[in-house]
């Protein structure tokens, strides 16, 4: 089994793209719960990359692919939106449905890389959480998983025999 945990950045300042001083107390507390990670990726966006380094980890690798959702999700599917709310958005089959694909096409490979046993954290942001977890395990139940990813929440993915199998919310 493998496992990959995808967490919202932590709270920033509004007026600057770094995280503000509450976004730093929390990002080091909630990484003082978290596991070993053998891969650390982020957004290239400054608040991805502080929360992870906050939370004790070296960020391995950006990935501009997890930046953003994009204009045509968000007419599609405004952010904020509960997991639910993206999941029907998700099977219109338009612009959040390609996202979602992409994202887990994305994930998919992340995680064959990872030797058996090993685990990859990914930092990103409103929204490309939510639709991280859709894309890679479509049929869940994401009604009955709550609203929208909160600061420094994320979700926890396991994949087992070449696929994702399990979603679990992690809720701070």
């Amino acid at each position: 089994m493998k496992t990959l945990e995808i967490r919202r950045h932590s709270l920033r300042n509004r007026a600057l793209s770094d995280l503000s001083e509450g976004g730093l107390a929390l990002a080091n507390l909630v990484g003082l719960e978290m596991g070993q990670f053998n891969r650390v990726l982020t957004s290239p966006l400054p608040r991805a990359i502080q929360t992870a380094e906050v939370m004790g980890y070296a960020v391995d690798e950006t990935i501009e692919l997890l930046s953003t959702t994009g204009d045509a999700v968000e007419m599609e599917c405004p952010w904020p939106a509960s997991l639910g709310e993206y999941a029907a958005a998700s099977r219109q089959n338009g612009p959040t449905a390609r996202y979602a694909q992409r994202l887990a096409d994305f994930y998919a490979k992340l995680v064959e890389s990872l030797p058996e046993g090993g685990a990859a954290l990914v930092v990103n942001h409103g929204g490309v959480v939510e639709l991280s977890a859709i894309g890679c395990l479509p049929s869940a139940d994401f009604d009955s998983l709550g609203d929208y990813i909160d600061y420094c929440e994320g979700v926890r993915l396991t994949w087992e025999n070449g696929e994702f199998t399990s979603v679990q919310v992690l809720r701070v």
